[in-house]
């Protein structure tokens, strides 16, 4: 484990501990998700007067570099990458983490826009999705949701309508087991 702590032995007898400082130096940073499909939520695109379309956002999986196809969905728009930078420095690649501008070929600032999610075409391109199933937790909500209940989702950079075509269950949250299934309302 990475709680190793101190020791310390006075007059009174042994005492032991951390500091705070060694307990954060001594924690394991995350892995970058390289090795996954591109996914890049567009947070802006702007339209660079002698450069062209550039639309910016944080890498969340996978890796961009110049000379690669994206696909935006779900604008379904297709293009090449001319070049990729990030604090107006010129990079061969962004990771994950990293909040880049890329150059794109024959793409208008009108075709996309925030919230889109650019991701390489050739693996894995990223699709708008019809419906999906959730895993919800209300906290301090007015009255009651049911089917048919519509609240705006922020995914990422996204914000968008939804509605909630169907209720599967309702799930107890300190053990996480099923109370109910097909509830009329939550």
């Amino acid at each position: 484990p990475w709680y190793k702590g101190w020791e310390k032995e006075t007059k009174a007898g042994k005492s032991s501990g951390k500091t705070l400082l060694d307990a954060i130096d001594s924690i394991e940073p995350p892995t970058r998700p390289t090795e996954k499909p591109l996914r890049l939520p567009l947070q802006d695109v702007y339209k660079i007067g002698g450069i062209g379309t550039v639309p910016v956002g944080r890498v969340e999986t996978g890796t961009i570099k110049p000379g690669m196809v994206v696909t935006f969905a779900p604008a379904g728009v297709t293009t090449e990458v001319k070049s990729v930078e990030m604090h107006h420095e010129q990079l061969t690649e962004g990771l994950p983490g990293d909040n880049v501008g890329f150059n794109v070929k024959n793409v208008s600032v009108k075709e996309i826009r925030r919230g889109n999610v650019a991701g390489d075409s050739k693996n894995d391109p990223p699709k708008g999705a019809e419906s999906f199933n959730a895993q919800v937790i209300l906290m301090n909500h007015p009255g009651q949701v049911g089917n048919g209940y519509a609240p705006v989702l922020d995914c990422h950079t996204a914000h968008i309508a939804c509605k909630f075509a169907e209720l599967l269950e309702k799930i107890d949250r300190r053990t996480g087991k099923s109370v109910e299934n097909s509830p009329k309302f939550i």
